[in-house]
């Protein structure tokens, strides 16, 4: 039984860390800011654990978090704690970004130069089917009820937890070395893949690395770089 639950755990820290690593590097690296160019290959590889795992449009998203940097804790942000409280966007943070992805005018404003590409169209735009496939598989693997139980998990905390860590946490307490209204929270860099030094991504926001000073550690970064190393990853900005 223990080693049940252990498989059940283990299965659903690697099926978040794995979203949460490829939302950093792909949706908002990538995507949202291009600090970096993926190959094709990588690419399609992200944007199918994307669709399997998270189950959102890189186009929608990308958008969302342009116009987070445009009105950054403004009226206008769409998920600022500083405008609509620190509770609400930490539990509601996914109710604030349906709201916004599902105007097709901050789409076209914030992400026109994203259109949609033909596998976007046959595939990638149908994000509930991606997070039916993605549940179907895990439960495949690991019996019915216990992947089910971990792409439960693996929703709740990724929706629940780490992302409301970073909209909301990240816009309320921290660290500020830089003239901005975000924080950085570095002891969370391990499971936010470095997102959490988010006062430093707000000062370099085309950068691809978020750790700047001495000390600081960007694991999402060290990810890049080795991506890079393998012709995964063919450009790279750093400021």
């Amino acid at each position: 039984m223990w080693s049940t639950w252990l498989l059940i755990v283990g299965s659903a820290v690697a099926v978040t860390a794995v979203a949460a690593y490829t939302s950093s590097i792909y949706l908002h690296r990538a995507m949202a800011h291009r600090a970096l160019t993926l190959h094709p290959v990588a690419d399609h590889l992200c944007r199918t654990i994307i669709w399997l795992t998270v189950g959102v449009n890189r186009q929608q998203w990308a958008a969302v978090h342009r116009k987070h940097h445009t009105f950054t804790d403004v009226p206008g942000d769409p998920h600022s704690p500083m405008i609509f409280g620190f509770w609400r966007v930490q539990f509601g943070n996914f109710i604030y970004y349906l709201r916004e992805a599902r105007r097709p005018e901050v789409v076209q404003k914030f992400a026109s130069d994203l259109p949609p590409d033909r596998w976007d169209r046959w595939i990638y735009t149908r994000t509930w089917a991606g997070v039916v496939v993605g549940t179907g598989t895990i439960m495949l693997l690991l019996g019915w009820w216990q992947g089910l139980l971990v792409s439960a998990i693996h929703g709740v905390v990724l929706t629940l937890v780490l992302t409301p860590l970073i909209n909301g946490l990240a816009h309320w307490h921290g660290e500020q070395p830089y003239e901005n209204s975000a924080r950085n929270i570095p002891w969370l860099v391990w499971v936010t893949a470095g997102e959490s030094l988010h006062n430093n991504h707000h000062a370099r926001p085309r950068s691809a690395k978020t750790s700047m000073a001495p000390g600081e550690f960007d694991p999402g970064w060290s990810v890049i770089q080795f991506l890079q190393r393998i012709g995964m990853v063919t450009s790279v900005r750093r400021g």
